[in-house]
C-alpha cells in the first residue's frame, strides 16, 4: 500500500514515538507507557481490518476501549490508553496524515477521585530526625545518601526522575539552589535549604571515596549526585532504586506502605499551602505547567480550611 493514508499503522506509531523521545524530551516512563498503548491500538486496528489511518473514526476508538474493558482494565488504565491515542492522532493531524483528531470525540472515562493520603508535617519530621540516627540492622542502606534522597524529595519537591538526573555541577552553592531538568527537558531552579545543603555536604566525601575506589574519579566533580552503593555501570542511582529506598525507610519508621517518592512531592506542596504559601509560587517550585495541576493540593487541605473557618468566622460559632 502507498500514500500517506495507507501507511502501516505500526510504522506511524513508531514515527510518533520517535518524535516523543527525540523532540519532546518525554521521560522514560512516559515513553514506555505510550509505546505500549499506541502499539497495542495500532495492532488492534490492523487486526480489525482497517486499511487506512484516514478512515479511523471515533467509533473505532470507542470499540477499542470496549475491548480494553472486556480485558478487565480499570477506568484509570483505559483513560491512560485514550490519552496516548489522543496524542498520537494529534501528531497525525499535525503531519497531515489525518484530517482531524477523532479521539477528541471520545469522552474520557469518569474516574473516582482518590485524594492521596499525605503524611503530616509531624510524621515526616519524625522520619527525617530518625534518619540522623540510622539503625545498624538496616541492611543495604547508605544512611548519608538516603538522607539526601529524603531531604531533596521533600525539601525541594522534585520528581523522582529529576532527583536521579541531578549531577554535581547542577548544585548552585552560591545561590543556594539546584538546577532541575523536568518534563519536556524544561529547566527550573529550586531552592536548596540549609538542612538539605548540610546533608548533601556530609554525603559528598563518601561519594568521592566510592568513586575513587571504583576507578571513576572523572565523575567526582561532574557526575551524578546520587550513585548506587556498588558504583556499577554509570553509577547513577535509578528511579526504581529510589522507590525501594523510600518505601523501606517509610515502613521502618512507621509510615504507611503506600508511601513512594511522589508522596513526598505531594507533601511538599501540601505543607507549603497549609503554611500560607501562594499557589502560583508552589506552581513554580513544583514545575507545573498548569495552575490547575497545582490546585489539586487545595483538595488536601479542606480540613484545615474548615478549622480556620470555625475559629475565625463570627457566623461559625
Amino acid at each position: 500500500m502507498s500514500g500517506a493514508g495507507k501507511e502501516k499503522f505500526g510504522r506511524l506509531a513508531e514515527e510518533f514515538l520517535a518524535v516523543l523521545a527525540n523532540e519532546r524530551g518525554a521521560s522514560v516512563h512516559t515513553l514506555r507507557a505510550y509505546r505500549r498503548e499506541v502499539n497495542d491500538f495500532a495492532a488492534w486496528l490492523e487486526e480489525s481490518g482497517n486499511a487506512e489511518i484516514r478512515k479511523v473514526e471515533h467509533t473505532h476508538i470507542r470499540g477499542y476501549l470496549s475491548v480494553l474493558y472486556g480485558r478487565g482494565l480499570t477506568k484509570a488504565s483505559t483513560a491512560r490508553a485514550l490519552a496516548a491515542i489522543r496524542s498520537w492522532f494529534r501528531w497525525l493531524a499535525k503531519e497531515d496524515k489525518v484530517e482531524q483528531n477523532p479521539a477528541l470525540l471520545v469522552s474520557t472515562p469518569k474516574l473516582p477521585k482518590h485524594l492521596p493520603r499525605v503524611p503530616t508535617k509531624e510524621e515526616l519530621n519524625a522520619v527525617m530526625d530518625a534518619l540522623e540516627n540510622p539503625r545498624k540492622d538496616d541492611a543495604g542502606a547508605w544512611p548519608e545518601r538516603d538522607r539526601v534522597i529524603f531531604e531533596l524529595l521533600y525539601g525541594c519537591g522534585i520528581r523522582n526522575a529529576e532527583l536521579c538526573g541531578i549531577n554535581l555541577e547542577h548544585i548552585r552553592w552560591r545561590n543556594d539552589s539546584i538546577l532541575v531538568r523536568g518534563k519536556g527537558r524544561k529547566e527550573r531552579q529550586v531552592p536548596l535549604g540549609d538542612i538539605a545543603a548540610t546533608v548533601v555536604r556530609a554525603y559528598l566525601p563518601q561519594r568521592e571515596e566510592k568513586l575513587k575506589a571504583s576507578g571513576k574519579s572523572a565523575m567526582i566533580n561532574d557526575g551524578p549526585l546520587l550513585i548506587n552503593s556498588r558504583v556499577r555501570g554509570e553509577a547513577r542511582l535509578t528511579t526504581r532504586s529510589v522507590g525501594r529506598i523510600v518505601k523501606r525507610i517509610a515502613l521502618s519508621r512507621g509510615l504507611p506502605g503506600d508511601v513512594h517518592p511522589h508522596t513526598l512531592r505531594h507533601a511538599f506542596g501540601t505543607h507549603l499551602l497549609e503554611e500560607g504559601a501562594d499557589l502560583r509560587a508552589i506552581q513554580e517550585l513544583l514545575g507545573h505547567e498548569r495552575l490547575s495541576t497545582t490546585q489539586r493540593y487545595t483538595q488536601l487541605t479542606v480540613g484545615q480550611l474548615q478549622r480556620v473557618y470555625d475559629d475565625t468566622h463570627p457566623r461559625a460559632k
